[in-house]
């Protein structure tokens, strides 16, 4: 395979969904590196053995005159002397930036002892969510979710730094006392206290952190202690016999728990989602002093009643968002890192390059497509920004692309790596629970709205090239029928996964299964056969990957049951139905308005906590609102998915568009805007199967006709909004502003899946295109050279 290669020369690795990352270096905290500016080798400088992988990496000969010149007479010594420590640094580089633009931090790269619990532990963890698979713990699930907890948050302890920083004056008066240390060997035998000081780049944990692992699992393992303390522990059902009556040391040992899952969250995933459980901790408990006469006003909930409700019950700490991360994340991020090591990530980089090498657009197409085939395996959007970018920037740069315009591109196909089935987000597996329903179910759900999104952004870039004069690129790939029979072996595990939830097997068992095929499958090649040792660090990777989603779980049980003690849901949704029947009174303007307001307070959410936490209080507070108007379950909790998802390219934090102007080295702010254009498709088709019956065909519910009906009008309005947004007609030319208006309306009309706005929005759309025909016509009689000609090329100003 011919590999693909980054900016600086190496083959940067795709990084899979949550694995762990390597230790930032010194300085992180800072704005975003740059790529420097390099040129790509050429396809003489890159490797031509057969048994280099999917990768695209190979064994370099120690021979220093090995690829040292080709037959074109092209230097190739920086891949000559590139070694394997070069490669790794490149690989932790490509994992740091990605890590950085998640929405949870870096870990610590463990060694020592430290490393090694770790690795026993994930691999303990790792057996146990398999055994739950096949073998159930017979004292149910609730008793599998604490052991669970209590194996995966202690390793967040050792594996996230506490990241707290000293004041000024501290540090400056620690760096004082550090250097006259360097010159006094009798304070080196003291260098062992400064350990203990919580440093976001210190490799080896602290010894706070041993004290918090060591709470971590007291407090976790208290529910199944079979030993009396005092009145309390006495084993698992003597626990639950108190539900509502908790003695002194179980609001002790619950107090300690919701401490360290707030801690666990900040280290994970920043101080705001601590922050919003506090929030939710003090509403329930001073919400009873609000006035009565307050829609939000409660009885009040004393400490000890809360306590309960979070470590006591079924919607606390062990509740549903635990449930899905322990039974379904882990299993999943471990059969991501499987795929990872035995090279599909980058075969379906490879693949997406080979099948449209010879296109005008092919930097825009092989960037998409790489986004779409990554989505299939990773459900992380910055990761696979960050991935694809690294790869596709250099075409895209050849191309002509503004570093805005590529990167607006990249974060959006790299968003869609959380839409992209069959491995959605961590939260379409919440769907499932909160619903009933099969995982394939919501897979279905997922798969129209999926098409069509990425059909906006295939034709945003078709549209693009044109617009912009995007320069063709010659792109250096194989045959893709070649790679396809060498190494479409990689797709048999992803249909794997969708025939065995066909037949009816469980997603648990299914993705175990197709595991199973993977890692089989992974010996067909030499490179990067799963080995013991490789099978090893890809379920320690798994493993690792979830501790940040774990935290998140358990710690959005404090919201759930917070919300269900109080009935804040029923509340807020009145609260939201009302302010929209304050400007209507007709029932339909009244759901479109509610639609609304939800959508922005969707986003305005996302904006602050992860996508996972964001789903999880959106579908408590939104939920209820649009199933009180008559919106059906499936629709109202995709809607409130799709809306959490987009948190990751809705300004001002738009985490994908950020790394991806870490990538492409362009201004932040277009570059954002530039994302908005690509993914708009995504912000508008919710609404669409929420406001009208109709609708729901988006989501493949109803009978064939419905589906066909609105799968085919809501691709006119994708189209129609791409050329307005875009100012360009594909095949006849500029658009001017009166057509871009147009088009917007009817693009907007046309997702009102009813007849007459369908005929009203499709007239407008002919109209629009009408004056788009006039307008060249006009041109060519004036002879003026059409926009995107070779007399009119040039990169848009931004």
């Amino acid at each position: 395979m011919s590999p693909i290669s980054s900016p600086d020369g190496s083959s940067p690795p795709v990084r899979p969904a949550n694995s762990p990352v390597g230790e930032p270096a010194s300085g992180t905290g800072g704005p975003p590196p740059r790529p420097r500016p390099t040129t790509e080798p050429s396809a003489a400088t890159r490797s031509a053995d057969p048994s280099a992988g999917a990768t695209g990496t190979k064994e370099h000969s120690a021979d220093p005159s090995a690829g040292a010149t080709d037959t074109s007479g092209h230097s190739t010594a920086t891949v000559a002397r590139s070694t394997d420590d070069d490669h790794s640094v490149a690989e932790r580089a490509t994992r740091d930036m990605a890590a950085r633009f998640e929405d949870e931090k870096p870990g610590r790269v463990l060694s020592g002892p430290a490393g090694l619990l770790l690795t026993v532990a994930a691999l303990a963890i790792g057996g146990l969510a398999l055994w739950q698979v096949f073998r159930p713990l017979s004292q149910g699930s609730k008793y599998y979710l604490i052991i669970f907890l209590a194996g995966v948050l202690p390793l967040v302890f050792l594996a996230y730094p506490a990241g707290l920083r000293l004041p000024a004056r501290l540090r400056a008066r620690r760096h004082h006392t550090d250097r006259t240390a360097k010159n006094d060997s009798a304070a080196r035998n003291d260098s062992a206290a400064d350990l203990a000081l919580p440093h976001p780049t210190s490799a080896r944990p602290t010894a706070t952190d041993w004290v918090l692992v060591a709470l971590a699992v007291a407090a976790c393992l208290y529910p199944v202690l079979p030993v009396w303390i005092g009145t309390g522990g006495g084993g698992y059902n003597a626990f639950l016999d108190r539900q509502g009556l908790l003695v002194p040391m179980d609001l002790v040992l619950g107090t300690v728990l919701l401490l360290l899952l707030l801690e666990a969250c900040r280290r994970t995933t920043g101080w705001i989602l601590p922050a919003v459980c506090l929030l939710f901790l003090g509403y329930g408990y001073y919400g009873g002093l609000l006035p009565q006469s307050w829609p939000v006003a409660h009885a009040g909930l004393d400490f000890s009643q809360l306590i309960d409700a979070f470590y006591n019950s079924d919607s606390g700490f062990y509740g549903t968002p635990l449930d899905v991360a322990a039974s379904y994340i882990v299993l999943f991020t471990i059969y991501g890192a499987v795929l990872e090591l035995s090279g599909a990530g980058r075969f379906f980089v490879e693949l997406s390059a080979a099948a449209f090498r010879r296109s005008r657009t092919a930097a825009g197409r092989t960037a998409v497509a790489s986004g779409f085939l990554l989505g299939t395996v990773s459900g992380s959007g910055a990761a696979t920004t960050v991935s694809i970018g690294a790869v596709t920037w250099p075409l895209l740069r050849r191309a002509g692309y503004p570093p805005e315009r590529a990167g607006g591109m990249l974060a959006a196909a790299g968003v869609g790596a959380i839409l992209s089935p069959p491995t959605l987000g961590a939260a379409a597996f919440i769907i499932a629970e909160y619903l009933g329903v099969s995982y394939l179910q919501v897979l279905g759900w997922a798969t129209v709205p999926t098409v069509l999104y990425y059909l906006g952004i295939l034709l945003s870039v078709e549209i693009d090239a044109r617009r912009s004069g995007v320069r063709p690129v010659v792109v250096d790939a194989g045959s893709p029928w070649r790679l396809l029979a060498r190494f479409g072996y990689h797709f048999a595990s992803l249909v794997a996964i969708i025939v065995f939830l066909a037949v009816g097997v469980s997603a648990t068992r299914a993705v175990v299964f197709a595991t199973i095929l993977a890692v089989a499958l992974s010996f067909l090649d030499r490179t990067h056969r799963l080995s013991p040792a490789r099978l090893v660090t890809a379920l320690v990777t798994g493993v690792r990957g979830v501790l940040a989603v774990t935290a998140v779980c358990a710690a959005a049980g404090i919201i759930t049951a917070t919300t269900t003690k109080t009935g804040l849901g029923p509340q807020a949704a009145a609260l939201l139905i009302g302010g929209a029947e304050a400007a209507t009174s007709d029932p339909t303007l009244v759901l479109l308005l509610t639609a609304l307001l939800a959508a922005v307070a969707l986003s305005l959410l996302g904006l602050a906590v992860p996508v996972t936490a964001s789903f999880v209080i959106g579908w408590v507070i939104v939920g209820p609102a649009l199933l009180d108007l008559g919106v059906t379950a499936p629709a109202a909790a995709m809607f409130v998915f799709y809306f959490a998802v987009l948190s990751e390219v809705s300004p001002p934090t738009a985490l994908a568009s950020v790394a991806a102007a870490a990538v492409t080295g362009g201004r932040l702010v277009p570059t954002m805007w530039q994302t908005l254009r690509y993914a708009l498709p995504a912000y508008l088709i919710p609404i669409a199967f929420v406001i009208t019956p109709a609708g729901l065909g988006l989501l493949g519910i109803g009978g064939v006709p419905r589906i066909a009906f609105a799968a085919v009008v809501t691709a006119l309005s994708v189209a129609v909004l791409a050329v307005a947004a875009g100012g360009w007609l594909p095949g006849v030319g500029p658009a001017g502003v009166p057509e871009r208006v147009l088009g917007a309306l009817a693009g907007v009309t046309l997702l009102w899946l009813e007849p007459v706005p369908v005929i009203v929005g499709a007239v407008l759309a002919a109209v629009a295109a009408t004056g788009v025909f006039i307008r060249r016509g006009s041109a060519g009689r004036a002879g003026r050279p059409r926009a995107g000609s070779s007399a009119n090329l040039r990169e848009e100003k931004l």
